[in-house]
């Protein structure tokens, strides 16, 4: 159970080699067939856990608020993902007559590209990494921060001052909190020695987890992930109460469905670096690795619905404020503890 996916990518790679034999083609078409089962399986992973956590969120928002949430379509309403999603598919597409059409399509597509390349970086488990690279940490970082480019654009094509006015805050927000977001991993890599997703959770499963001894950091890496995902409270890019639906509010049917689910994908990738990087990764007993890095996503995302439920919008100066005068001078003095401490002992 523990390798069951990794049999079947050796299954694939088999009969890939097989077919390459028999129809006398290179060996490196073998390797871009199983590119694109790579590919294919992240997006099915990565789609699934955005549909779940859509529900999920529903669901845990009606129980802080005390009401049922839904409950109608399946068991218990489980499914009501998918009739929302038929609903978005069969809504009519409206674009507007000023929008710059292909770059307004082109940004509802592009928005799922950033963590779908993170993801192929993200260890799910022992050898699920699709991409085990030496600079794993950097190249998670440099494709999250593209993130804000197709919101940007959307922005821009929308033709709406709204639309542009939430864009423009995306890319400042985006912007501000990558710095104390970086600090904070780097926190990490300076423990831990290595910028390999892997070896850092090697790292902590012969000593110990590293939220323990890097509990400021994770503390500010999740603040910071929450403002680079634009969640409440750091919704700002889509404050209905100001700009109605802010970057979306020209968006509509299907391509209002990728940006939302791109969304979730962001907040998956966010908590699985999270996972990866402060809760020892896909290590646990009796469980196989993939279990146990999904449940401590789980964990990391029901903690980021909590504060999105319970935490009023704050207001937009306050929140670069805050970025600069709190979290990057309190990063910046662990960085220097860390940096000190780490000297001594070695």
């Amino acid at each position: 159970m523990n390798n069951i996916f990794v049999n079947i990518a050796g299954l694939c790679r088999a009969v890939f080699t097989w077919l390459a034999d028999l129809l006398h083609l290179p060996d490196i078409m073998v390797d871009i067939a199983m590119v694109a089962v790579y590919w294919l399986a992240i997006v099915i992973v990565c789609v699934l856990c955005a549909l779940f956590y859509v529900v999920w969120e529903r669901k845990l928002a009606g129980y802080i608020q005390r009401r049922p949430g839904p409950n109608r379509l399946g068991p218990n309403g489980w499914l009501q993902t998918i009739g929302d999603a038929i609903k978005l598919v069969m809504k009519e597409d409206i674009v507007p007559a000023g929008a710059d059409k292909p770059i307004h399509l082109l940004a509802a597509l592009l928005a799922f590209v950033p963590p779908m390349l993170a993801l192929a970086a993200m260890p799910f488990g022992e050898g699920m990494t699709a991409l085990d690279l030496d600079l794993g940490v950097v190249y998670i970082m440099a494709v999250t921060t593209l993130a804000s480019l197709p919101v940007l654009c959307a922005g821009y094509a929308s033709n709406n001052k709204y639309a542009m006015m939430g864009a423009l805050r995306v890319v400042n927000q985006a912007i501000s909190y990558e710095v104390p977001q970086a600090l904070a991993i780097l926190n990490i890599v300076l423990v831990a020695g290595t910028f390999n997703l892997n070896g850092i959770i090697d790292f902590q499963t012969e000593h110990v987890w590293l939220i323990i001894l890097q509990p400021v950091a994770f503390v500010v890496y999740l603040i910071s992930a929450l403002a680079e995902c634009n969640r409440a409270p750091f919704d700002l890019p889509e404050g209905e109460s100001e700009l109605t639906a802010g970057v979306f509010t020209e968006y509509s049917g299907m391509r209002y469905a990728l940006f939302y689910l791109a969304e979730y994908c962001n907040m998956f990738v966010a908590a699985g670096l999270a996972t990866t990087l402060f809760l020892g990764g896909f290590t646990g007993p009796f469980l196989p690795g993939w279990v146990w890095f999904l449940l401590k996503t789980f964990v990391i995302m029901s903690l980021f619905i909590w504060v999105r439920w319970t935490l009023p919008r704050i207001r937009a100066d306050y929140v670069l404020r805050f970025c600069w005068k709190v979290l990057v001078p309190l990063m910046l003095a662990n960085l220097l503890v860390t940096g000190v401490v780490v000297y001594i002992l070695a």
